[in-house]
Protein backbone atom coordinates (compact mmCIF):
# COMPACT_ATOMS: atom_id res chain seq x y z
CA UNK A 1 0.00 0.00 0.00
CA UNK A 2 1.58 3.26 -1.13
CA UNK A 3 0.68 6.20 1.09
CA UNK A 4 1.46 9.87 0.69
CA UNK A 5 1.35 12.15 3.72
CA UNK A 6 1.38 15.93 4.20
CA UNK A 7 -0.07 17.12 0.87
CA UNK A 8 -1.54 18.11 -1.31
CA UNK A 9 1.30 20.34 -2.48
CA UNK A 10 1.07 22.02 -5.91
CA UNK A 11 4.76 21.48 -6.67
CA UNK A 12 4.71 17.75 -5.86
CA UNK A 13 1.25 16.15 -5.78
CA UNK A 14 0.59 16.60 -9.51
CA UNK A 15 3.86 14.78 -10.21
CA UNK A 16 2.91 11.94 -7.81
CA UNK A 17 -0.49 11.56 -9.48
CA UNK A 18 1.16 11.36 -12.91
CA UNK A 19 3.60 8.68 -11.68
CA UNK A 20 0.80 6.62 -10.19
CA UNK A 21 -1.27 6.96 -13.37
CA UNK A 22 1.68 5.73 -15.50
CA UNK A 23 1.59 2.47 -13.55
CA UNK A 24 -2.17 2.27 -13.01
CA UNK A 25 -1.63 2.38 -9.23
CA UNK A 26 -4.16 3.55 -6.68
CA UNK A 27 -2.76 4.91 -3.43
CA UNK A 28 -3.90 6.54 -0.21
CA UNK A 29 -3.28 10.22 0.51
CA UNK A 30 -3.34 11.47 4.10
CA UNK A 31 -3.98 15.16 3.60
CA UNK A 32 -3.46 18.22 5.77
CA UNK A 33 -6.54 20.44 5.93
CA UNK A 34 -4.77 23.73 5.27
CA UNK A 35 -3.18 22.17 2.17
CA UNK A 36 -6.57 20.92 0.98
CA UNK A 37 -7.87 24.48 0.95
CA UNK A 38 -4.97 25.98 -1.00
CA UNK A 39 -5.55 25.16 -3.81
CA UNK A 40 -8.55 22.80 -3.57
CA UNK A 41 -8.29 21.75 -7.24
CA UNK A 42 -5.32 19.48 -6.55
CA UNK A 43 -7.12 17.79 -3.67
CA UNK A 44 -10.17 17.30 -5.87
CA UNK A 45 -7.93 15.72 -8.52
CA UNK A 46 -6.68 13.14 -5.99
CA UNK A 47 -10.24 12.05 -5.28
CA UNK A 48 -11.30 12.18 -8.94
CA UNK A 49 -8.37 9.91 -9.83
CA UNK A 50 -9.81 7.18 -7.58
CA UNK A 51 -7.28 7.36 -4.77
CA UNK A 52 -8.28 6.93 -1.14
CA UNK A 53 -8.15 9.91 1.18
CA UNK A 54 -7.38 10.16 4.87
CA UNK A 55 -7.39 12.91 7.47
CA UNK A 56 -3.96 14.07 8.69
CA UNK A 57 -5.22 16.98 10.88
CA UNK A 58 -5.61 20.55 9.69
CA UNK A 59 -2.19 21.80 10.82
CA UNK A 60 -0.10 18.60 11.10
CA UNK A 61 -0.35 18.52 14.89
CA UNK A 62 1.74 16.27 17.10
CA UNK A 63 -0.76 14.56 19.41
CA UNK A 64 1.76 14.20 22.22
CA UNK A 65 2.32 17.97 22.30
CA UNK A 66 -1.34 19.04 22.17
CA UNK A 67 -4.28 18.77 24.53
CA UNK A 68 -6.97 16.34 23.43
CA UNK A 69 -9.54 19.12 22.90
CA UNK A 70 -7.17 21.07 20.62
CA UNK A 71 -6.17 17.94 18.72
CA UNK A 72 -9.77 16.87 18.12
CA UNK A 73 -10.72 20.38 16.97
CA UNK A 74 -7.86 20.20 14.45
CA UNK A 75 -9.01 16.74 13.32
CA UNK A 76 -12.55 18.13 12.83
CA UNK A 77 -11.23 21.15 10.90
CA UNK A 78 -9.53 18.78 8.45
CA UNK A 79 -12.69 16.69 8.16
CA UNK A 80 -14.63 19.84 7.31
CA UNK A 81 -12.05 20.92 4.72
CA UNK A 82 -12.42 17.52 3.04
CA UNK A 83 -16.22 17.66 3.07
CA UNK A 84 -16.31 21.30 1.93
CA UNK A 85 -14.19 20.39 -1.09
CA UNK A 86 -15.67 17.02 -2.02
CA UNK A 87 -19.19 17.37 -0.62
CA UNK A 88 -20.69 16.38 2.72
CA UNK A 89 -21.53 12.85 1.52
CA UNK A 90 -17.79 12.08 1.26
CA UNK A 91 -17.11 10.83 4.77
CA UNK A 92 -13.44 10.05 5.27
CA UNK A 93 -12.93 7.03 7.50
CA UNK A 94 -9.12 6.92 7.59
CA UNK A 95 -6.86 8.90 9.91
CA UNK A 96 -3.11 9.01 10.35
CA UNK A 97 -1.67 10.93 13.28
CA UNK A 98 1.16 13.23 12.18
CA UNK A 99 4.53 11.86 13.30
CA UNK A 100 2.64 8.73 14.41
CA UNK A 101 2.12 10.44 17.77
CA UNK A 102 -1.30 10.32 19.37
CA UNK A 103 -2.49 10.05 22.97
CA UNK A 104 -4.81 7.22 24.00
CA UNK A 105 -7.69 9.64 24.71
CA UNK A 106 -7.27 11.25 21.27
CA UNK A 107 -7.23 7.86 19.55
CA UNK A 108 -10.32 6.75 21.45
CA UNK A 109 -12.32 9.81 20.34
CA UNK A 110 -11.19 9.55 16.72
CA UNK A 111 -12.21 5.88 16.61
CA UNK A 112 -15.52 6.83 18.26
CA UNK A 113 -16.09 9.23 15.36
CA UNK A 114 -15.88 6.27 12.98
CA UNK A 115 -12.30 6.55 11.78
CA UNK A 116 -9.69 3.83 11.52
CA UNK A 117 -6.26 4.94 12.69
CA UNK A 118 -3.72 3.83 10.10
CA UNK A 119 -0.04 3.54 10.93
CA UNK A 120 2.73 2.05 8.74
CA UNK A 121 5.56 -0.43 8.68
CA UNK A 122 7.79 1.10 5.97
CA UNK A 123 8.99 4.68 6.32
CA UNK A 124 10.84 5.89 3.24
CA UNK A 125 12.29 8.84 5.22
CA UNK A 126 12.03 10.91 2.05
CA UNK A 127 11.54 13.99 4.26
CA UNK A 128 15.00 13.52 5.82
CA UNK A 129 17.29 15.85 3.91
CA UNK A 130 20.36 14.24 5.48
CA UNK A 131 19.86 10.99 3.54
CA UNK A 132 20.50 10.39 -0.13
CA UNK A 133 17.79 9.51 -2.62
CA UNK A 134 19.44 6.10 -2.93
CA UNK A 135 19.13 5.53 0.84
CA UNK A 136 15.47 6.54 0.66
CA UNK A 137 14.93 3.89 -2.03
CA UNK A 138 16.87 1.32 0.00
CA UNK A 139 14.66 2.04 3.05
CA UNK A 140 11.62 1.04 0.99
CA UNK A 141 13.03 -1.96 -0.86
CA UNK A 142 14.71 -3.52 2.19
CA UNK A 143 11.67 -3.25 4.49
CA UNK A 144 8.71 -3.97 2.18
CA UNK A 145 6.88 -7.24 2.71
CA UNK A 146 3.48 -8.52 1.58
CA UNK A 147 0.85 -6.20 3.03
CA UNK A 148 3.29 -3.39 3.86
CA UNK A 149 2.13 0.18 4.20
CA UNK A 150 4.82 2.38 2.66
CA UNK A 151 4.90 6.08 3.50
CA UNK A 152 6.17 8.75 1.17
CA UNK A 153 5.43 12.47 1.48
CA UNK A 154 4.05 14.71 -1.26
CA UNK A 155 5.79 17.76 0.17
CA UNK A 156 8.43 20.14 -1.15
CA UNK A 157 10.82 19.08 1.62
CA UNK A 158 10.62 15.44 0.50
CA UNK A 159 10.52 16.03 -3.25
CA UNK A 160 14.18 15.40 -4.16
CA UNK A 161 14.22 11.99 -2.46
CA UNK A 162 10.65 11.20 -3.54
CA UNK A 163 11.24 11.95 -7.23
CA UNK A 164 14.15 9.51 -7.27
CA UNK A 165 12.83 6.82 -4.95
CA UNK A 166 9.17 6.49 -5.96
CA UNK A 167 9.63 5.49 -9.63
CA UNK A 168 12.52 3.18 -8.74
CA UNK A 169 10.60 1.60 -5.85
CA UNK A 170 7.56 0.98 -8.04
CA UNK A 171 9.74 -0.65 -10.71
CA UNK A 172 11.67 -2.83 -8.26
CA UNK A 173 8.60 -3.89 -6.30
CA UNK A 174 6.76 -4.76 -9.52
CA UNK A 175 9.76 -6.89 -10.55
CA UNK A 176 9.27 -8.76 -7.25
CA UNK A 177 5.60 -9.24 -8.25
CA UNK A 178 4.13 -6.88 -5.67
CA UNK A 179 0.84 -5.26 -6.55
CA UNK A 180 -0.47 -1.97 -5.20
CA UNK A 181 -3.84 -1.04 -3.73
CA UNK A 182 -5.42 1.86 -1.89
CA UNK A 183 -6.86 1.38 1.58
CA UNK A 184 -10.61 1.73 1.85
Amino acid sequence: YLHFDDGPTPEVTEWVLAELEKHNIKATFFCIGKNIESPPEIFSKIAASGHSIGNHTFNHLNGWKNETKTYLENFEACRKAIENTLGAKNKVKLFRPPYGKIKAAQAKEIRRKGCKIIMWDVLSADFDQTITPEKCLQNVIDATREGSIIIFHDSVKASANLKFALPAAIAQLKEKEFCFEALT
